[in-house]
């Protein structure tokens, strides 16, 4: 037999061995697939009806329960943006909320903000829309906020939940429903108030809305089921893992700021703590030829470290321990 021929041999016989390997793995994955045991992932029940704002919310008619399923399912697997919803709602909504009592404004709509940003202070829009409360350059204008290269005050947490619950107000004046309020806090007034008069009905769960809008209330609703009870839909949280509130002291400034990394120095933090603790600085400096007063923001230092400060809870229900 030539050496040709041994080749040609050769070369059949290791690609049989081959194929027989590449079968015997793909019979073993198979079988291996068919044993595979997938978490569970269960459906929330969805309520007959919910209060929200004080006013009760129906899910007997079928697209307003498949409407909640699909957000609360959403919220319910959508795991980390859920959990660091939670974790910052701990620094924020004690704030917040104090500002919305004030406000006569129901603590419900802590769930527009959340719904809004997810409680970034930073979050920042396609649409331009700045801070928690999402709001944008020319309504912040309009409800008392500064907005400029320097200074914007939307992404204050504090003074923009202020700008947003005279939105709010000034909404509710005119559709005397706490649920259709919250859908024009996306849509726009003037949006809800045509479509309500085309279409002739009297709540925006009744209107026929773009996508966007459509879901919008619904999400809050469900932000809100599960933040009242995060355990029931399987959220595992103790309390040093949530973001806490940081104490500060105050500083008034009245004269421009050539520098605020410097100034932060002579105040015994860093720019980057500074810019944390005051997100309405925009620019290195501030350019206050009126002589505005600012309050500069100056976290007391014990805040800052886990291992000299307390942890408290918003909540009780959100944690385990």
């Amino acid at each position: 037999m030539n050496t040709n021929k041994l080749k040609l041999m050769a070369c059949s016989l290791v690609a049989l061995i081959a194929m027989g390997s590449a079968q015997a793995q793909y019979k073993n994955s198979a079988a291996s697939s068919r044993n595979i045991v997938f978490p569970v992932s269960a459906n929330a029940d969805i309520p007959s009806s919910i209060t929200f704002c004080g006013e009760k919310v129906s899910f007997d008619r079928l697209d307003m329960f498949e409407r909640l399923d699909r957000e609360l399912t959403g919220v319910i697997y959508g795991h980390t943006t859920t959990l660091m919803c939670l974790k910052r709602a701990n620094r924020y909504f004690p704030a917040l909320a104090k500002i919305l009592k004030e406000q006569n404004v129901p603590l419900d709509f802590l769930y527009l903000a959340v719904t809004e940003s997810s409680m970034d202070h930073n979050a920042y829009s396609s649409a331009k829309a700045a801070g928690i409360w999402q709001l944008l350059a020319g309504t912040a204008r309009d409800y008392g906020l500064q907005v400029d290269g320097e200074v914007d005050e939307r992404y204050d947490p504090e003074k923009s939940t202020v700008a947003a619950c005279k939105y709010l107000k000034s909404a509710y004046n005119r559709y005397k429903h706490w649920p259709t309020v919250a859908a024009s806090y996306n849509a726009g007034m003037g949006h809800i108030s045509g479509e309500l008069s085309k279409q002739s009905q009297e709540s925006s769960f009744d209107l026929y809305l773009n996508k966007e809008t459509t879901r919008y209330v619904f999400r809050i609703i469900a932000y809100k089921l599960l933040f009242e009870n995060p355990k029931r839909y399987g959220y595992r949280l103790y309390r040093n893992q949530l973001y806490q509130p940081v104490s500060y002291t105050t500083v008034d400034v009245t004269t421009s700021v050539s520098d605020w990394s410097s100034w932060a120095i002579a105040h015994n933090i860093t720019y980057a703590q500074l810019r944390e603790a005051n997100p309405w600085i925009r620019a290195t400096k501030l350019t206050n030829s009126s002589g505005k007063t600012y309050k500069v923001r100056v976290p007391v230092s014990k805040d800052l470290y886990r291992s000299k400060r307390s942890f408290t809870v918003y909540d009780k229900n959100w944690t385990v321990d």
